[in-house]
């Protein structure tokens, strides 16, 4: 069987004429199908007091929950698994090394940026604050937001009892715990 010299033609052909195809029957079923609107809306909107506009509510937080209140309940030994996930950046023990984020041992209350030898970025060196508990977890919660620059790559920890959990293991990692909120 010889080499057809119009091979690839043939190919291109029959793909463009099948897209043709297909968008002349897409054409051709917009001109013939006409949805009808409905009579009614489908789900029925309450009004608020005297057929008014429904009121308005107050929006959700944007943010974490405070952490404070959830910390006396708080399970370390969660927080230790919780922690599991940050095990492949940071070191926990004290004289830990830093790896790609600092040792966090004596994390709780400690000035942000403060861990000798590592190299932050600048937006954490810039912030001139404390590891308190709020902070820490308004950084977890969204790393990328709490500090825009970051140089941690961490998407965040949405569940406010996991935040709370890790935190709370965080606060033993030192010879002299902070005092709970």
């Amino acid at each position: 069987m010889g080499k057809d010299p119009l091979f690839v033609n043939k190919v291109a052909g029959a793909v463009l004429s099948a897209g043709l195809l297909a968008l002349m029957a897409g054409f051709i079923a917009d001109q013939i199908y006409h949805p009808m609107p409905l009579a009614k809306p489908a789900f029925a909107i309450a009004a608020g007091a005297g057929g008014s506009a429904p009121t308005q509510t107050a929006a959700a937080p944007a943010g974490p929950a405070m952490v404070g209140p959830m910390l006396a309940a708080a399970n370390v030994e969660n927080g230790k698994k919780v922690a599991k996930k940050c095990a492949s950046c940071h070191t926990f023990e004290k004289g830990g090394k830093n790896k790609i984020g600092p040792n966090l041992w004596n994390v709780v209350g400690a000035k942000q940026a403060a861990v000798s030898g590592f190299g932050y970025s600048n937006v954490l060196k810039g912030m001139g604050k404390n590891w308190e508990y709020e902070e820490l977890s308004k950084f977890l919660y969204k790393p990328k937001v709490y500090a825009k620059g970051t140089k941690m790559t961490y998407a965040g920890l949405k569940k406010d009892k996991d935040r709370a959990d890790l935190i709370a293991y965080l606060r033993s990692l030192s010879d002299s715990p902070k005092p709970m909120p």
